[in-house]
């Protein structure tokens, strides 16, 4: 009976050196702001953010083949490598033109193969009968970031500007990539002939987990409204700053996994994804109609529900859909479904925060996730009964 302990060498370091890099990364949660210095429009800021999710998705099917068959360990190294050169690049930036272009190329490269590639190997990690539980607190690694990105990112721009900001985000960078190096590829099947990868199409059109790329999908183009604009909406608006709704977010996120991290093994996932994506529709009906800080808050709080319950949901059942041969594919496409939210969501939300402002944005984000849901239920439902 293979161990059902968590905590293994393996589980550990890969969360850390996820932590580090997710902390690298959240810290581009004030890069609008940045964008906007240099004359950015909030259509270009969604367009720049865009480029970035382009690339990564681009990226994701040689990435997937390359984890099934060849391990994931490359994929995390060189995924490190170059976040670093990517992270630093900021720091040569002065105007809006091709360099920052050439460097949102390079950066989306990085981080689609990390975030891929460390939470394939964080799933590797998980026994079977606790996945759920295993996937929700090594989301803490890449949700714990939020809040100290948006936090730490208040604190360096209120008393030395964007390079130091940069000079942060190089450093936690740089720090994932030397926890990364004692990682080795986890073999779940050791003694028994693995069978053969089906290769990155046969993931993506695997009838059972088509519904999951759906819902998914709808959630990371709601969550761009948020991650790609609430510095802007701060800015403008007045109401709470980004690290007091990210904060808040993080707080019942991080509540919910450690402590009710057992409740969709126990009960079933599908009983407590539905009523996480109502909570999800909840905070964007909140954020639009926010008359203060503590509305804000409030909305961040029902994120918190949200997202907390919902991504490792979706992950642990992607895990237990897909094939073992496949998993690096299938989480290829479920993490570049992140980025595809980005490539859609950012110029969508940009061309309506420009035309009717931020509560049109969101309320439009909010009916995107209600009508999404609506359709994973039917879609889903009638693949069970099959």
């Amino acid at each position: 009976m293979k161990s059902e302990r968590l905590f293994t060498r393996a589980f550990v370091l890969c969360s850390l050196a996820n932590l580090a890099q997710s902390w690298s990364f959240n810290l581009f949660l004030h890069v609008p702001g940045f964008l906007n210095q240099l004359g950015a429009s909030e259509v270009m800021i969604g367009v720049l953010f865009g480029v970035t999710g382009v690339t990564a998705i681009a990226a994701r099917p040689p990435i997937g083949r390359a984890m099934d068959t060849r391990g994931r360990r490359g994929v995390i190294l060189w995924g490190n490598v170059v976040s670093v050169v990517a992270v630093g690049s900021y720091l040569t930036v002065d105007s809006i033109g091709p360099w920052i272009v050439c460097i949102r190329v390079l950066h989306g490269l990085g981080e689609g193969m990390l975030f891929t590639s460390l939470f394939t190997y964080g799933a590797d990690c998980v026994p079977a009968g606790r996945r759920t539980q295993g996937l929700a607190l090594f989301g803490v690694s890449g949700m714990l970031p939020i809040a100290l990105g948006a936090t730490l990112g208040d604190q360096l721009l209120a008393s030395h500007g964007y390079e130091a900001l940069f000079l942060a985000s190089f450093g936690f960078a740089l720090a994932s990539l030397l926890l990364s190096l004692p990682l080795q590829d986890v073999h779940r099947t050791e003694g028994v002939e693995p069978e053969p990868s089906r290769g990155f199409r046969a993931a993506l059109t695997q009838p059972d987990l088509l519904p999951l790329w759906w819902i998914g999908g709808i959630f990371a183009i709601a969550l761009a409204s948020v991650f790609t604009f609430l510095k802007r909406y701060v800015d403008e608006t007045g109401h709470g700053t980004v690290s007091a709704f990210f904060n808040a977010y993080t707080a019942v996120a991080l509540s919910l996994r450690i402590g009710l991290g057992w409740l969709p093994d126990r009960v079933g996932p599908m009983r407590v994804l539905l009523p996480a994506l109502f909570c999800l529709t909840l905070a964007f009906v909140l954020l639009a109609l926010a008359d203060g800080p503590g509305d804000v808050i409030l909305a961040g709080m029902m994120f918190g529900i949200g997202h907390g319950f919902t991504f490792p949901i979706l992950f642990g059942i992607v895990v237990t859909r897909a094939r073992d041969a496949d998993r690096g594919s299938a989480m290829g496409i479920l993490t570049g479904l992140f980025d595809l939210g980005v490539v859609l969501g950012g110029p969508l939300f940009g061309s309506i925060i420009t035309a009717f402002g931020f509560s049109a944005a969101f309320g439009t984000a909010a009916a995107i996730v209600l009508l999404g849901t609506l359709v994973f239920v039917g879609w889903d439902a009638r693949r069970r009964s099959v």
